[in-house]
């Protein structure tokens, strides 16, 4: 079992497999195309979600905070180990999160009245769904374009002076606060959107 678990593959697709245990057993339940594939690109939007928040959240409760604390030979570890794979990992899950969502909204009809805030259909649901919505595009745009961009800098992928990268560094941490905030109401929108209207 040990061994088994050890695998981050073999765990990531036997949990695969498990979701499709749960598919087929849907499937014997009576399959509904108009309710399916609306859940599965939101089951896709949160998985993304969950990692991307996930991994916002670890590099501002844990992974800068603990950087002063890391003596000035360990800090390599850090940054050319553990901070390109989770920077990988965590812009891939904002842009898989927002393209899902997109997705989401179209089939049940509410990109357009989202990203307009209700002021089409004039819903309490469009204006909190779309406030979720606004806020997971700029987190997005933060992250594509700001983040991830100056982290080139920090990490050494792009050529930058001493200080290029120290102003790098205070415009990706100024980004990835902005978001640590803005995920906040953002998931109360998403939340919201579903329980609340």
């Amino acid at each position: 079992m040990a061994e088994f678990f050890s695998s981050l593959q073999r765990t990531v697709i036997a949990g695969v497999v498990l979701a499709v245990v749960f598919f087929l057993l849907y499937l014997l339940h009576g399959y509904d195309n108009a309710t399916f594939w609306p859940f599965f690109f939101r089951w896709l939007h949160i998985i993304s979600g969950v990692m991307w928040i996930g991994l916002l959240w670890y590099f501002n409760f844990v992974q800068t905070p603990g950087m002063p604390k890391i003596p000035d030979e360990q800090k390599p570890a850090i940054t050319k180990v553990i901070a390109p794979s989770a920077l990988f990992w965590f812009r891939w899950a904002a842009m898989s999160t927002i393209v899902m969502g997109w997705i989401l909204a179209i089939l049940n009809g509410e990109l357009w009245q989202g990203y307009t805030l209700g002021l089409v259909d004039h819903s309490w649901h469009s204006l909190v769904i779309g406030i979720g919505m606004w806020l997971g595009t700029i987190m997005w745009f933060n992250v594509w374009m700001i983040i991830w961009p100056n982290q080139k800098k920090i990490l050494g992928i792009v050529e930058a002076g001493a200080d290029e990268k120290k102003a790098a560094a205070r415009m990706a941490g100024m980004a990835s606060r902005i978001n640590t905030m803005l995920s906040i109401p953002m998931l109360f929108g998403m939340a919201g959107a579903v329980h609340l209207t």
